[in-house]
Parts: C-alpha cells; sequence; structure tokens
C-alpha cells in the first residue's frame, strides 16, 4: 500500500524537507538561519511524516541543513503562544496530550518497521540529541557536539531521549551527561557509544550513503525482525522470553521464505 501524500503546508511550517528516492526517504531539517531550531511545527511536520512514509521506505536519513543538526528549542517556544505558554495555560490532561503529540514525531523513529539514521553536523542540543538518539544509528561528522541542554533551562528532556540514553551509556554516565548539561564531542560520543561512527565533516554525506546501501543489502523482513529482537533484548526481557521471541520470528522468516521459493 502506497503512503499518503504529506501536507506540503505541515512540512513547510516545520521547516522540514522530505525526499523520498525508493527504499530510502531523507528528513532534513532546514532552518539553518537559526541552526535548524525546533518547535512544535517541527514535530508536527515528523509525525506527520512518520505516519504517511509508504512501506516501500526501509531506510530513513535525518539530517539538519547547513552548519548545524539542530541546536534544540527555538527561542519562540519561551515566548510564543504556541509553545512554553500554550503548556502553562492548559490544563494537565490537555499539557499532557500536547506533549505527548510532540513525542509522536520522535517515536515513530524507533519502530523497527525500517532502519532509521541521524547524519549529524555541527550542534545536536537538546531536541536536536533527542532526535539524534530516537535513530537507529549515528553517524558523526568530527565537529559533532551533543548536549541535553534541558535541565539548564529548568525542564527535563520529554522528547523520548531518556530511555535510548541510558540504553546507549549506561544509568550513572547518562545522568552525568543530562544533569551536567556538558556538551559530549564526537570522539568522546564515539568511544562511549553514543556514535556509530565519526567521518570528516566533509565525508558525512558519502559515509551515511555507504551505510543505507550496507542496510538495504538483506531482506527487509528480516531486517525488521531483527531490530524488534534488538529491542527487546535491551528492554530488559528474561532469557526464555528473548529466547521465545527468537524462535518466532525465525519461523515468520522461514514460511516467507518457503513462499518467495514457491513463486
Amino acid at each position: 500500500m502506497p503512503g499518503q501524500e504529506i501536507d506540503a503546508g505541515v512540512l513547510e511550517r516545520g521547516g522540514v524537507r522530505l525526499v523520498v528516492d525508493g527504499p530510502r526517504a531523507t528528513i532534513t531539517l532546514d532552518r539553518p538561519d537559526v541552526l535548524n531550531a525546533q518547535t512544535p511545527s517541527t514535530w508536527e511536520a515528523l509525525r506527520a511524516i512518520g505516519e504517511n512514509l509508504g512501506p516501500d521506505v526501509r531506510v530513513v536519513v535525518v539530517r539538519g541543513s547547513g552548519r548545524a543538526f539542530s541546536a534544540g528549542l527555538d527561542k519562540s517556544m519561551f515566548t510564543d503562544s504556541s509553545g512554553v505558554i500554550a503548556l502553562l495555560q492548559s490544563s494537565p490532561d490537555e499539557a499532557d496530550a500536547m506533549i505527548a503529540s510532540y513525542q509522536e514525531g520522535f517515536r515513530w523513529l524507533r519502530d523497527p518497521s525500517r532502519v532509521t539514521i541521524a547524519a549529524v553536523q555541527g550542534h545536536a542540543i537538546g531536541a536536536g540529541f533527542q532526535l539524534a538518539l530516537a535513530c537507529d544509528f549515528r553517524v558523526l561528522a568530527t565537529d559533532a557536539l551533543l548536549c541535553m541542554a534541558e535541565p539548564s533551562l529548568g525542564l527535563v528532556p520529554d522528547l523520548g531521549g531518556t530511555l535510548p540514553l541510558v540504553r546507549l551509556v549506561g544509568y550513572s554516565r547518562a545522568a552525568e551527561i543530562c544533569v551536567t548539561t556538558r556538551r559530549v564531542p564526537a570522539d568522546e560520543a564515539l568511544r562511549i557509544g553514543l556514535a556509530n561512527s565519526v567521518v570528516p565533516v566533509e565525508e558525512l554525506s558519502s559515509a551515511v550513503d555507504a551505510l543505507v546501501d550496507q542496510v538495504l543489502k538483506p531482506l527487509p523482513g528480516a531486517v525488521s525482525e531483527t531490530l524488534a529482537l534488538i529491542a527487546s533484548a535491551a528492554s530488559g526481557v528474561s532469557d526464555s522470553e528473548q529466547l521465545a521471541l527468537e524462535r518466532a520470528a525465525q519461523l515468520r522468516r522461514l514460511q516467507e521464505l518457503a513462499a518467495l521459493a514457491g513463486r
């Protein structure tokens, strides 16, 4: 079933570009004048993409335009009526629903139905860091700087970034990164497991292209089933539960392979 048409106005308001080329979709945060700072409109655009991408898209690359991935929350979030003010003026239930809708712009990137790759150059701050964390893989340029800045603003990370951060680097290091709000350079990110690879700035695009090519080699079902198994293992299921999930997944793969052979 093909994907639904995405409202161009939603993408434009969010400062987001989408290019779909066969099995690859590239999402670009396209507000380089403000280092791709994010607003609720950005999250609405990301959510719309996740809801409407066609099933033939197997890999999603997320990148920023210009010299930064994303500098985090736009300053307007603290003055505009659609940002923090809107949350403060809403009832607790309404504010909860608003934040949940923002989170949907990030959550779908962790769906095992496709592989997601963050191509990070320059700043990935706050919401930008959480967007990179939402992806399966992170390829960093040597100038990348990662930072969970929300506590320095009196806020908390609420776009889904805390869980993958802890899974990647462990509780103590995740707590230190968040509470100190320090900036993590690319070489450290690679050393502690936040990055899959670090490449020179001028090689970022080609490195991501090469990774996409590798990801597209296995059969789609094998990739999505494997991602689901890895996610379940990371969630802390018991050994017996994980073994049962592996058996079930393998049986589904064997059935599909047999069906393909019978064509």
